[in-house]
């Protein structure tokens, strides 16, 4: 008699994202795959697709997860804009607190272990070197307060799941915002002024799924940073982009946050430190220059 072997089943909650649609083409080879998409149609081969409104049903995302009985469940969701956050904070709460503790919840009486992503933001003020998870989180914009918050709700339910804090998470893709607004407006021979001082490790996406897809298979557990090795500013990084993209660095204009200023409070620095979980899962992040030589080459790609 052949015996057939099941595949472990992961729900990816935020399909049509940047995360969430590069993890679902690595994984969808050794995982029964399950996305939720909110208002964007998107069609992948062998992988379930249901459209789920979490601002406008909660209770979808409960009874999904409850029928389905996911191994994993990976939620990419956060609020894309910090400045509303600040200004509504009860939608950031509904976000990232409220729906974090369904899913965390239901997530426990499925017996599936939750992958849930936080944010450098959770840091705010100056330090001289990377930050570690020992360090005291001290967030400046209630974006960083609420995912704080959603941190707590994760990992009190429960010590299997996983949080990772990861920062302008960027690839080869349409929902890459801050490389396409820099590529998409020096190659229109347009000026850029990205921020000057405003510094953090910008992470691949590729790095970030091949992390997610260790993690579901070392069974590990805990608060982790997840980011680039390359600490720094926005400035610097669009004259990175300029220079792995052949354009002009000349119309990459600093400016600094007093200048251009923000309606949320931004850190001048929260570059992170993943040695923790390179160490854990054996795998090493890019730095700056690989990163983007990686997404060059896929541009390159027909």
């Amino acid at each position: 008699m052949v015996m057939c072997h099941l595949l472990p089943k992961m729900l990816i909650i935020g399909g049509s994202g940047l995360v969430g649609s590069t993890l679902s083409s690595y994984a969808v080879s050794n995982y029964d795959l399950h996305v939720t998409v909110n208002k964007n149609e998107i069609k992948l081969d062998n992988v379930s697709v249901t459209k789920v409104d979490l601002l406008e049903n909660r209770r979808t995302i409960v009874d999904l997860i409850t029928n389905l009985n996911p191994d994993f469940v990976v939620n990419t969701v956060g609020h894309p804009s910090v400045d509303l956050c600040e200004t509504d904070h009860a939608i950031a709460d509904l976000l990232h607190v409220d729906i974090t503790r369904d899913i965390t919840s239901v997530c426990k009486k499925t017996d599936s272990k939750l992958i849930h992503f936080s944010t450098d933001f959770v840091f705010g003020i100056s330090s001289n070197r990377k930050y570690t998870e020992n360090d005291t989180p001290t967030p400046t914009s209630y974006y960083g307060k609420s995912r704080l918050l959603s941190e707590k709700v994760v990992l009190d339910e429960s010590k299997d799941n996983v949080i990772l804090r990861t920062a302008v998470v960027y690839g080869w893709h349409t929902k890459s915002r801050f490389t396409n607004w820099i590529i998409e407006s020096l190659q229109e021979k347009k000026s850029v002024d990205p921020h000057v001082d405003q510094y953090n490790t910008p992470t691949l996406v590729d790095d970030l799924c091949k992390a997610i897809l260790a993690i579901t298979e070392l069974d590990v557990s805990g608060l982790y940073h997840a980011t680039g090795k390359t600490c720094l500013s926005r400035y610097e990084f669009a004259q990175e982009l300029a220079d792995g993209f052949g354009l002009d660095k000349k119309l990459i204009r600093p400016v600094t946050s007093q200048e251009k200023k923000q309606i949320a409070p931004r850190p001048s620095y929260s570059c992170l430190d993943s040695s923790k979980l390179e160490k854990r899962i054996k795998l090493d992040f890019s730095d700056i220059k690989s990163g983007i030589s990686f997404i060059f080459k896929k541009s390159q790609q027909k």
